[in-house]
């Protein structure tokens, strides 16, 4: 769902799924954190989230620059969208939170022009980074899953 809304989007440039669904390390109550790069404000409009992913929202909060919107779809998962500003993937410097964020664990799923290749790069020891950049393109095939 996300992949695919944010590949017909130009101003989108990039989707980064972060945490513990990135790692491998999801457990059946985990939610997964997504992170949407796009400098439209309307992008962090909660309607705009629960039109794509269906459910209800369950909170709004801004963290810095990101601007959290996390939905309950109808299954129970929770999905958390947080929108930040192209400026959030700027390389030199990497923002420390930015850094915390990637170096947790991230998995591109969109990326058009290669921000976040290079975001993933800056954020990781050498063999990380070619790890992490191989997974540019990946996208999953669960029909259940919020990033198809």
């Amino acid at each position: 769902m996300v992949t695919g809304w944010a590949a017909e989007r130009e101003d989108v440039r990039g989707v980064v799924v972060v945490g513990s669904w990135a790692r491998g390390a999801a457990r059946m109550d985990s939610d997964v954190d997504i992170v949407v790069l796009a400098d439209n404000a309307r992008y962090a409009e909660a309607g705009v989230w629960t039109g794509l992913l269906g459910g209800e929202v369950v909170r709004l909060q801004e963290w810095g620059p990101l601007r959290e919107v996390r939905v309950r779809r109808p299954s129970g998962l929770e999905v958390e969208m947080g929108v930040v500003p192209v400026s959030w993937a700027d390389t030199d410097p990497v923002d420390s939170g930015t850094r915390r964020v990637i170096s947790d664990g991230h998995s591109i799923v969109h990326d058009p022009a290669g921000a976040l290749a290079a975001l993933s790069a800056a954020c990781c020891t050498s063999s990380q980074a070619s790890s992490q950049t191989g997974e540019h393109e990946r996208t999953t095939t669960d029909p259940a899953s919020p990033l198809t």
